[in-house]
């Protein structure tokens, strides 16, 4: 997803440059961004992370001190 970032930026530095260009005021524009920058930095800070959401065990370590190591 990385990868992208460079495009993504582009695509909204050109709808920006589009709106303003059609006579969207300013302030419309920056409250957009403004009601956007949420839902986008959700994007991009969780996008990569593969799936941390599901519950299904397979990362879980067993609990250390349990009744198998000390009988080790």
């Amino acid at each position: 997803m990385r990868r992208h970032l460079p495009l993504y930026a582009i695509a909204l530095a050109i709808l920006i440059v589009g709106a303003l260009a059609l006579g969207v005021p300013a302030r419309s524009v920056g409250f957009g961004l403004l009601a956007l920058a949420c839902p986008l930095m959700m994007l991009f800070m969780h996008g990569g992370h593969g799936g941390h959401g599901s519950h299904s065990g397979h990362d879980e370590q067993p609990p250390s001190g349990g009744p198998t190591s000390a009988a080790r």
